[in-house]
This record gives structure tokens, sequence and C-alpha cells, in this order.
């Protein structure tokens, strides 16, 4: 399955196969090598919440599993990202910009492979983030980052999505390995990329953004 560009697609991060988070997507190239997406500051978000209101961040992660949840429709406020999804890979890197919408870094979020579905008005990609990221500076220095999350989510195997935690690792350290060498992605390659302005920032959610998830077979 291929999208095409210009298509609006939408990420979802899944738990526990619970929508924890969306967003909407410009479908700048899909190839042999992944699909590339723009994220366009002011774009309708969907967040998992608990019922009272807070994050999964705001509380630890035992208080965290007996809540409730809901889901808010928010807006994206920080500057526009381009995210990446490379072909047959548990990971997505993540190009940050600046204020100025300049590249900044940067961010391998480490998640189980992208799952595609297309139900005609709405098409997407599902994913399982493995919470255990890396961050990566324009010259190319590394460190992890959320470890204290992922060991403290790990300690509760039976609420936890994660399942590997080894796995987890080894992708990460597979991917340091082309940070450290300045492989593609990590060579330059769209880190002077500007959106088109004409392109209209989502506002609204299509019908069936909430569809069930895409289960692995």
């Amino acid at each position: 399955m291929m999208f095409e560009t210009g298509r609006t697609v939408l990420y979802r991060n899944i738990d526990e196969n619970r929508l924890a988070c969306l967003r909407p997507g410009r479908v700048i190239s899909d190839d042999e090598r992944g699909l590339l997406i723009w994220v366009a500051r002011g774009s309708i978000t969907a967040v998992q919440m608990a019922a009272d209101g807070r994050g999964i961040r705001d509380m630890p992660f035992t208080e965290w599993v007996g809540q409730s949840y809901r889901i808010d429709l928010l807006t994206w406020q920080g500057p526009g990202l381009l995210k990446f999804f490379p072909a047959e890979a548990d990971h997505s890197v993540w190009f940050f910009r600046d204020d100025q919408e300049r590249f900044a870094n940067w961010y391998v979020n480490l998640e189980e492979r992208a799952l595609r579905w297309d139900d005609g008005a709405a098409a997407g990609i599902d994913t399982v983030d493995q919470d255990l990221d890396i961050v990566v500076e324009p010259d190319r220095t590394w460190w992890w980052k959320d470890e204290d999350e992922f060991t403290e989510r790990l300690a509760l195997p039976g609420h936890y999505w994660v399942r590997d935690e080894a796995a987890v690792r080894a992708e990460g350290l597979r991917v340091v390995k082309l940070i450290e060498a300045g492989e593609f992605p990590f060579d330059g390659t769209w880190t002077d990329f500007q959106p088109d302005p004409s392109w209209p920032v989502p506002r609204e959610l299509p019908p069936g953004w909430d569809r069930p998830a895409v289960v692995r077979a």
C-alpha cells in the first residue's frame, strides 16, 4: 500500500489497542526508502487523557494504569515537523525545527514498524510507541531520552505494551550506527525542507479517524 503525494494521512500511536495520540500529516513522498509526512503547526491532534484531564506524564505509571480515559482534540502548537518512517524498520525519524522554521535536530522515536490502512475517506499508519528515544544534534552527537519512563513502565509488564526490552535497545543501537556514520537519513537529506505556504492546515479529523487499530498478523 502506497500513499499518494499530497494526501493527508493519520499518524496514530496505539497502546493496548487504545488510541494514545493522533496527528494528521501531508504525504511528501512514499517510496522504497519509506514514508515522509509533514505535520503543520496548528494541525488538529487527538490525545489520550485521564478522565480528570491529566496526561500519562502527569502521574506515575502505576497510577496511570488505573485510570479511565478520554480523547481530547487539541491543536499542535509546536513548529511544523517532518516525520520519516523507514521501510521495514521499528522506528521513525522526526526532523524538529525551531520557531523560525529552521532545522533544529533529529529525534529517533523507537516504535513498532508502522502498519498502514486505507478506508477511502481516511487513511493512515498505526504504530506502538516504545517510549525510549534518541535525540540527535546537527553535529550527530546523540543521547538516549526517556530511559526513566522506559524503566518505570517495564516494571509493570501486565500493563505495559513493550514486551521485549532487548529488541527495543537493539533497534536503537542499530540506528546509532547510522547516526555516527552520517548515513541516510542523518546525512542532511531534508534538513532544508520548506513546506509550500499554500498547503491547507488540517483543522478537522475525517470520519473514521477513530477506527479500530490495525492488528499485526
